[in-house]
């Protein structure tokens, strides 16, 4: 039989969505739930964490507002961006329902990118700003933890993890690089004596006074606004610049078209004429103001009669809100020209404080950085200025002397500066952690003198100098902050000591190549003679003048046999022509001869030139004084080296020796009496500096596109052997008629490269001068 059955309806469930929907809103609420009173304290460490790396950020990227304003805006920007941030990110940890400190781990979080992202940009490798990330994110959140137990009345473990916050940097360098260089302090082993002077380092006779010229219309300094002595006239770069972004023209006041021609003048007190001297800084941040950091230079020459005056290029440099503009190289260079072309029109108009004061004949260019690049481009500028009006006004201007303190060496227009019968000096830190390879040897390598000029070369390498201090306004650091902060500051010498050494080589290489104080000369040819003028650190330097005979310079064939003045030979060695490389294994663009030692104990390893016939008659004629030659000690220097090597302090007390060749020299007459004397008794053989730029070694090739790999590079020192001293070995040599010159390498393993052999003569005066 049939049946109705009759069915009682089911409870519907909620819906699906509305179930999500609550239980979401649930989390939402309880999103602060474990944040108690304790973990409330503790955002103050991950706050820090951000406003602290906002700050270095900005100071990396002034907004030229001035620093405080800079500073506000980046503790505003870092606090912001922290709330902002850890909120959101205390949010999606509530929704995945995960239970912790929610605020305090977003904000925690929220640190860890602000630092990774901040330090990415700063040219850090993604595994790098990550570690410093997290290490900086930890010790916030440590810090904060710290202080919140403390504030909750937590005092024993409050204080145990203080004491571990501040002993924990102590654990994380263990065993890292400090940045020291080995310590190469200069011998003066041999009695090379003094340099009979005054030291060049201190004030003149002069008084002097000091005034600026300029447009009389900029928007941030008085000295070239409203306080200007002189006014001058806006010059149009658009031949050479075409991209000037808006924010510049809105920052400067004006754009390409109208640049204005500002300088810091120190002005000697007399009737003159006096020589000029132009001094360019190089790229720094352009709303970090460079042209006023060389005061202690324009001070100290106008007391010493010269006329000094401070460019400023600012509006050229690198900003982080406009970029740099295009050709910024050739536009600093033509800046040049036409500051030369405005103080030439000053000097001709009565009433003027230029006129009647220069001395067109000595002019000297000095140049930091770019402007170290821009001065030499300036002395050479028909190469790329022919076609320019500037050129032919500059051109009344006899430019005698170049300078340039750790200058950059870039291919403009696929050329380069070279330099003829132009007095060049150039000087470079080991610890320079922005120009961080020696590109004013390529410069130095390019200046040529014909026979018998007297201008000279010169170059001074500084074991403890960084790029910033040659410039009192760029601070401490070679690279803006924040990655600045990672640069071990261990070893380098104060700022003070490292002007001195600029002061004694600017004021005596202008005295020597404008005043004709020939007595200053020997400073550039052995700085042991200005050894009371320096401070304590390792000096490498390198002279050549026209009065040198060359024998072998390496660079006219690839063939090892032959060399200029003679042809050559070796024995218990190798031996080939290489080039001479910089810290990135790249070409100085020239050639040396690298001599190894494979002999054994017993035997012998010698490299021999057997001069021309013409060479002992050049050396006769000239009256030659001696034998000169430039060596780079290779001894532990490796040139495939990839800079991985963690070692601290590569030269230490056990290995010293090892680290310095015993090279020993011989000549050779025509009566085959010969004289040899061990290198050593005339002036040490140092090792080379061995610089590790960053904290942390692993640092070293993970920032700044890895630039700081290679811990050293080729070095040259140039020596001079007097005939006296052979003569006091062999009486009866006759120096007017050598035939051999021979190089001994005495030790195993010995390992130099040897460049600019050749004779060397006294000087006798400077070109030029009244």
């Amino acid at each position: 039989m049939g049946m109705d059955l009759e069915y009682a309806p089911a409870p519907q469930r909620p819906r699906l969505y509305r179930r999500i929907g609550s239980n979401i809103a649930k989390r939402i609420k309880e999103t602060y739930r474990y944040d108690t009173a304790l973990w409330r304290m503790a955002l103050a460490g991950p706050w820090a964490v951000s406003v602290l790396i906002f700050m270095a950020a900005i100071l990396g990227i002034p907004t030229g507002l001035g620093t405080a304003a800079d500073l506000i805006l980046a503790a505003g920007a870092g606090t912001i961006g922290l709330a902002l941030a850890g909120n959101a990110a205390a949010l999606l940890l509530a929704l995945a329902g995960i239970p912790v400190p929610r605020l305090f781990a977003g904000a925690s979080l929220s640190a860890f990118g602000a630092v990774m992202l901040i330090l990415y940009f700063a040219d850090f490798e993604p595994e790098a700003a990550a570690v410093i990330a997290g290490i900086a994110s930890l010790a916030g959140a440590f810090a904060g933890l710290a202080a919140g137990l403390l504030r909750c009345r937590r005092i024993m473990p409050g204080l145990l993890l203080t004491i571990a916050i501040v002993l924990s940097p102590l654990v994380l360098s263990y065993g890292s690089s400090s940045g020291a260089v080995q310590d190469t302090a200069p011998s003066a082993n041999a009695d090379i004596g003094s340099i009979s002077a005054a030291d060049p380092a201190e004030p003149g006779d002069y008084t002097y006074y000091n005034f600026t010229y300029g447009s009389g219309r900029d928007l941030h300094r008085a000295e070239y606004g409203r306080e200007v002595t002189l006014e001058s006239s806006p010059v149009d770069a658009s031949a050479y610049i075409s991209k000037w972004p808006t924010l510049r023209t809105l920052f400067w006041g004006f754009d390409y078209k109208s640049l204005p021609l500002n300088g810091r003048v120190w002005m000697p007190d007399g009737t003159g004429p006096f020589p000029l001297v132009l001094m360019v800084h190089g790229n720094h941040m352009m709303e970090d103001y460079s042209d006023g950091g060389y005061a202690y230079l324009g001070e100290l020459l106008a007391s010493r009669g010269f006329i000094a005056v401070s460019l400023d290029e600012n509006f050229l440099n690198y900003s982080a809100w406009s970029g740099i503009p295009d050709n910024d190289f050739k536009a600093r260079t033509w800046m040049i020209l036409k500051h030369l072309e405005q103080i030439a029109g000053y000097a001709e108009k009565p009433g003027n404080p230029f006129y009647g004061k220069v001395d067109y004949t000595r002019t000297a260019l000095l140049g930091h950085s770019r402007g170290g690049q821009a001065v030499a481009m300036a002395a050479d500028a028909a190469r790329w200025f022919k076609n320019d009006p500037a050129l032919a006004a500059a051109k009344q201007f006899r430019i005698q002397s170049v300078i340039a303190l750790a200058p950059t060496d870039k291919l403009i227009d696929e050329q380069s500066a070279k330099l003829v019968d132009v007095n060049y000096l150039t000087l470079q830190g080991a610890r320079d952690g922005d120009v961080h390879d020696f590109y004013g040897d390529r410069q130095y390598i390019r200046a040529s003198y014909t026979r018998g000029s007297n201008a000279f070369k010169s170059s001074l390498y500084i074991a403890d100098a960084n790029h910033s201090q040659f410039n009192t306004d760029w601070g401490l650091y070679d690279q803006s902050l924040p990655a600045g902060l990672f640069l071990s500051r261990a070893g380098i010498m104060d700022g003070e000591e490292q002007r001195q050494i600029a002061k004694v080589y600017v004021s005596a290489f202008l005295e020597t190549t404008l005043h004709g104080k020939i007595q200053y000369q020997e400073l550039f040819r052995d700085y042991r003679t200005g050894a009371g003028w320096l401070p304590d650190t390792a000096y490498y330097n390198r002279f050549q003048s026209g009065g040198y005979i060359p024998v072998a310079a390496f660079d006219e064939d690839r063939n090892k046999n032959t060399a200029a003045g003679g042809t050559a030979e070796a024995e218990g060695l190798t031996w080939s022509e290489e080039t001479a490389k910089d810290r990135q294994s790249k070409s100085k663009a020239t050639y040396g001869l690298l001599l190894e030692r494979t002999a054994d104990e017993s035997g012998e390893a010698s490299y021999t030139i057997r001069l021309k016939e013409n060479v002992s008659s050049d050396i006769a004629r000239s009256a030659a004084e001696g034998l000169t030659f430039s060596m780079a000690n290779h001894n532990g220097y490796n040139e495939e080296d990839d800079g991985d090597d963690d070692t601290d302090n590569a030269g230490s007390t056990e290995t010293e020796g090892s680290l310095s060749p015993d090279v020993e020299v011989e000549i050779t007459d025509g009566n085959n009496v010969t004289a040899r004397l061990p290198l050593d008794e005339v002036m040490d053989v140092m090792p080379l500096p061995q610089t590790k730029f960053t904290l942390n070694p692993w640092l070293e090739e993970r920032m700044s596109d890895g630039k700081y790999g290679d811990v050293s590079e080729a070095v040259f020192q140039t020596y001079e052997l007097p005939f006296e001293l052979f003569l006091e070995e062999e009486p009866a040599l006759e120096p007017d008629n050598l035939t051999e010159v021979t190089f001994y390498l005495q030790e195993s393993g010995d390992k130099i490269m040897l460049d600019d052999i050749g004779f060397y003569s006294a000087p006798v005066g400077i070109e030029g001068l009244h």
